[in-house]
């Protein structure tokens, strides 16, 4: 963990942004996933991890924003547990760790929240997003479970995203530590990526590298031959040559720093034209999004000047016609490329999300779009100093989707059906690298990972 100051700090620069009442912390549970003593690896919660930096089970914690005090509750564990866990530390050698001074069993977080209650002081918190966290804080509020998502703070929310959204350099280290294993693991699966190897294989070997080098992987690893399904996590077919093989992976270490990467590569280690072709669409659009990324600018607008050199590359290949601004601005690149251009990283792979998505990626100046595609785009307002994101085009040939868009004629002034439809065996491309925003532009995170088309045939063969 990091130093107990750091936690102070960020602890007071959380109070400087409420006023009254108390925040309330609730830690994660341990999950069984067949049996009680069977239990899901422990992840704490990212919020309880940034502010009070304990990676326990069980714990709860609250910052008294009229005292001025913040409390860590906790059980400590008996002999029982000892007999199967060995000797722990106590709650209060815990919270020392991370510059609290106030502990108590769980039984005194009860009364603290019903005397609150009872005073008519506000108890802050954020959405919960597991079922036994929801009915802790429906017990501790004494409402009903299904109330508990309409009784969050939103000036709680919106000040985690001010505070968690710009990461220090102590952050940026850790995840650029993960982006690092990531490369290990990238550069693994690329050698692996033969003929005849099943996807599970190589799922597994970078998983492992991620356990031995860092911690789990940082979300379910994506990896196969069918990349027009953007999150396909179906590692069930046998490679062969022909086809592309995407791998979007990424490893958290014991801070849950994150890291996500994404390669796409030939089976077999070398380009046939028409994948070349693809690909370097996809990388010219990759390296536009970072060379344009600085504070200031929003990213709904990069991720249109990407969308542009999608739709621009298309054309050239004669996939699309047209002109590609006009192709872009009516939405006819979302056929091949209908997600966004990227998210914030940090603690949780798609950082914050789970606060809301509009809160983190929106604001009055940069509204959501409705539109097909557009819609997908989980972050458009302006960029800020030290935020970190992801930048991740893609082309995909979703044969289902092209098949109703062929059916309906839709925006055929912009998309040649007849060629798109000799690219229906294709699969997908997507390139992601992970960024910070610096005072006059962006730095790609963590060593290279190879990403040209001669790089990657030089590391396969």
């Amino acid at each position: 963990m990091f130093p107990a100051n750091i936690y102070a700090t960020r602890r007071k620069n959380l109070r400087a942004e409420l006023s009254g009442g108390l925040i309330l912390f609730l830690g994660n549970q341990e999950v069984p996933f067949n049996y009680p003593a069977n239990t899901y690896s422990f992840r704490q919660d990212s919020n309880f991890s940034y502010f009070f930096g304990l990676d326990h089970p069980d714990l709860a914690a609250v910052i008294d924003l009229d005292e001025d005090k913040d409390y860590i509750f906790g059980n400590d564990v008996d002999i029982d547990d000892i007999i199967w866990m060995g000797v722990q530390p106590t709650i209060k050698d815990q919270a020392n760790k991370v510059g609290v001074e106030h502990t108590g069993p769980l039984t005194d977080l009860n009364t603290m929240i019903n005397t609150a209650r009872e005073a008519g002081r506000p108890v802050h918190f954020v959405p919960p997003y597991r079922g036994e966290t929801i009915i802790w804080l429906a017990d501790l509020m004494g409402i009903h479970h299904l109330e508990i998502k309409s009784k969050t703070s939103e000036p709680l929310i919106k000040a985690i995203i001010k505070l968690r959204m710009k990461k220090d350099s102590f952050e940026v280290a850790e995840i650029e530590k993960m982006v690092n294993v990531a490369r290990k693991m990238h550069i693994t699966g690329m050698k692996m990526a033969k003929p005849g190897i099943v996807e599970r294989e190589i799922a597994g070997t970078i998983e492992g590298i991620a356990l031995s080098m860092g911690g789990p992987v940082s979300f379910p690893v994506i990896l196969s031959i069918n990349g027009q399904t953007l999150h396909n996590h179906h590692h069930h077919n046998t490679l062969v040559e022909g086809r592309m093989l995407v791998m979007d992976a990424g490893c958290e270490n014991e801070l849950h720093y994150s890291s996500d990467i994404t390669r796409t590569v030939p089976v077999g280690g070398k380009f046939n034209s028409r994948q070349k072709g693809i690909y370097e669409v996809v990388l010219k659009a990759n390296l536009a999004a970072i060379n344009a990324v600085k504070p200031g600018v929003p990213f709904k607008e990069i991720h249109m000047l990407a969308a542009r050199e999608v739709a621009k590359g298309l054309i050239d290949l004669g996939i699309m016609k047209g002109d590609p601004v006009e192709a872009a601005g009516k939405g006819a690149h979302t056929l091949f490329f209908p997600h966004g251009l990227g998210h914030p990283l940090g603690l949780d792979v798609h950082d914050l999300e789970g606060l809301g998505e509009n809160l983190i990626g929106y604001d009055d100046e940069v509204q959501r779009s409705q539109e097909f595609g557009l819609a997908f785009l989980r972050f458009g307002r302006k960029l800020q100093e030290d935020f970190v994101m992801t930048i991740e085009p893609g082309i995909y040939f979703i044969p289902e989707l092209i098949d109703i868009w062929k059916a309906e004629n839709k925006l055929a002034e912009f998309i040649n059906y007849d060629v798109v439809d000799t690219y229906k065996d294709f699969g997908g491309i997507r390139i992601e690298d992970d960024i910070l925003v610096t005072a006059d532009g962006c730095r790609v995170l963590g060593q290279p990972i190879p990403k040209t088309v001669s790089e990657i045939e030089d590391i396969m063969l």
